[in-house]
């Protein structure tokens, strides 16, 4: 045996294998196979559409401090009004949502065309929407209403058959001890953050994903401020642990990507190719609840968003911010009410649906502002959407045309059949090599959105290169 050539070998060895144990510790999110995820992933694609609920202590302020308004959205109220910590948790004695219906905000949702609920757990001013034994900062103890409302919402979403998910803000919190954007300003709030982490944050997500049966659903984090990896590695491990299936979104922070790009009150102009995604958006101008926020969005804006964000593959999480009294606003009921009309005959060019094959409908990547001010790119087309499905394309017109002729330039794939959803009533088509003419009725079957649907003979379209 020659001691030294061995050694040398065995020196050779561990040199390979270093870069791999390398990349292993470097690894921050699980791996898994494509097969694994798609299954992981399956329902959440096939929703397409979902509420958001910000719901909280804010709602009692709603929007103004000391009789005065405090500028921004609602529930940011005790850090853009820099409420002091003692004030700001004595809003919770007036906090008493005693007509909350959970059965009547599901079936809202449900009617609305909506597959899973999204609700704050827990928002930035660390008020916990649930009984928690990590603070007493929350609804059971702190309010008079004294009753976990996260479990009538799981209830009734068995009972319509909806997916529920928890938001959790997991880095600030300005009343428990976390990270507070633009610093603190009450010396209250001074407190250790991995003392936050380790004895508030990671507590509380083990007991919500650890209360409520078969949810939560999904695990939508908020603003990683200070979330360096090792802090959000603890919250990482917990939820591996606890909920290794659960669906998360990439605001963790420390490294983490997610599951899901998370654009806020913006839709981007070309979607996210490759990656899952999942625009969330207000009907007004807040999340919160806010007394004189009155400007809301026309159900047109709301039909032509869903639209737009599942030509480019994504989901849309559109959110409600009720009362302190556990009241949905009106303005958002009879929207969602309009937009559920909608999707009862033409969901089915949502759900289940995957991203145009065309791409030239969705115009010029343009400049824009999004619902805060912030630069963005949006899509400069607005006449026509289109998803797909194995053997069918659905066309979505939002401008029907005067001369009674669309096209449907590249088409490729042999076309069997078009007809209206509404009503099923068959169209008239022309097939040449430059695509497909259908030939439409004199008045739009709907105002907002008329959708067609083309059955061809492949299960996926080809559709030729545009110049």
């Amino acid at each position: 045996m020659k001691i030294k050539p061995l050694i040398f070998m065995i020196a050779l060895a561990l040199a390979a294998l270093a870069p791999a144990a390398s990349a292993q510790t470097n690894q921050t999110d699980k791996v898994e196979t494509k097969a694994q995820r798609d299954a992981r992933m399956a329902w959440w694609r096939e929703a397409k559409f979902g509420m958001f609920i910000h719901w909280g202590v804010y709602s009692v302020p709603a929007g103004y401090y000391h009789d005065q308004p405090v500028p921004g959205i609602g529930e940011w109220i005790m850090n853009k009004g820099k409420i002091p910590m003692a004030e700001y948790q004595a809003f919770a004695k007036q906090f008493n949502p005693v007509k909350f219906d959970a059965d009547a905000w599901v079936k809202a949702a449900k009617d609305a065309g909506m597959k899973y609920i999204v609700i704050t757990s827990k928002h930035h001013d660390g008020f916990a929407m649930f009984d928690t034994k990590a603070s007493p900062w929350n609804i059971v103890q702190a309010t008079p209403y004294g009753k976990d409302p996260l479990k009538d919402l799981a209830a009734a979403c068995r009972k319509y058959g909806l997916k529920l998910g928890f938001y959790y803000s997991q880095a600030q919190d300005w009343n428990n001890g976390g990270a507070a954007a633009g610093g603190k300003w009450d010396p209250a709030q001074q407190h250790d953050m991995d003392d936050y982490i380790d004895k508030i944050a990671v507590p509380q997500v083990k007991e919500i994903l650890s209360n409520y049966g078969e949810f939560p659903a999904v695990l939508w984090w908020d603003t990683p401020h200070d979330m360096n990896q090792e802090r959000a590695k603890k919250l990482y491990d917990a939820v591996q642990q606890l909920r290794p299936d659960i669906i998360m979104n990439n605001r963790l922070g420390g490294g983490y990507k997610g599951d899901t790009e998370t654009p806020e009150q913006k839709i981007p102009a070309k979607g996210f190719p490759g990656r899952d995604w999942e625009t969330c958006m207000t009907l007004n101008n807040t999340w919160g609840f806010k007394r004189d926020d009155n400007n809301w969005k026309s159900t047109t804006t709301l039909i032509r968003n869903l639209c737009d964000i599942a030509s480019k593959g994504g989901n849309y999480l559109l959110n409600v911010g009720p009362t302190s009294e556990g009241l949905i606003p009106q303005p958002s009921l009879e929207r969602l009410a309009e937009v559920g009309a909608w999707m009862k005959v033409n969901g089915e060019a949502i759900y289940g649906t995957t991203a145009t094959p065309f791409g030239g409908e969705l115009g010029a990547a343009v400049k824009a502002k999004d619902g805060y001010g912030h630069d963005t790119t949006v899509s400069s087309g607005n006449d026509w959407r289109c998803t797909t499905k194995p053997g069918k394309i659905y066309v979505m017109i939002f401008n029907w045309p005067a001369n009674g002729k669309f096209e449907l330039p590249g088409l490729q794939s042999k076309v069997k059949k078009a007809y209206l959803l509404a009503g099923h009533k068959k169209l008239k088509f022309e097939q040449t090599e430059a695509g497909v003419t259908l030939a439409l009725p004199a008045a739009a079957p709907d105002k907002i959105a008329s959708v067609v649907c083309v059955e061809i003979a492949a299960a996926t379209a080809k559709v030729a290169a545009q110049k």
